[in-house]
């Protein structure tokens, strides 16, 4: 599936679109806390983010991370692409060479099982915007952590 940086990444995101302030930025610190991921692996994460643009980033004591695109426009599927790329989706589960192997005449024994669940993944993450996820979380009476 995802990587956890991709989960990382995407829960940021969630938390980032819940927390949104217009007039404030919120801190590396407060979101790796509040999320218990590690710190500087969330700030490599953040940052990456931050230079495909869909963050926005300011450094220095009133610093941090705020969201630089209509939620919206940022689909799940654009996030796992930044972090992880999109090669999941366009290869096998159990990494062999179906697509080569089909001309010969031969596949792995759940090409045709998984093929069409992993187009339905990928439908579903292009589909799926930080905004309903975080309409989702705000109608929620459930107190979770991201």
């Amino acid at each position: 599936m995802i990587s956890n940086t991709a989960k990382y990444a995407i829960r940021a995101m969630i938390y980032l679109s819940v927390n949104n302030d217009k007039t404030k930025k919120t801190g590396i610190k407060k979101i790796a806390k509040d999320l218990d991921i590690p710190s500087p692996f969330l700030g490599k994460i953040l940052q990456t983010l931050a230079k495909k643009k869909i963050l926005s980033s300011t450094k220095g004591p009133h610093g941090g991370f705020s969201i630089n695109q209509e939620l919206e426009d940022i689909s799940v599927l654009k996030i796992i692409e930044i972090i992880d790329g999109l090669d999941f989706f366009n290869s096998c589960l159990l990494g062999l060479d179906c697509h080569e192997n089909k001309k010969e005449g031969y596949q792995c024994p759940i090409h045709d099982k998984y093929e069409p669940i992993k187009k339905e993944l990928l439908e579903l993450f292009k589909n799926l915007t930080l905004k309903e996820m975080a309409d989702d979380v705000e109608k929620s009476n459930t107190i979770f952590k991201l």
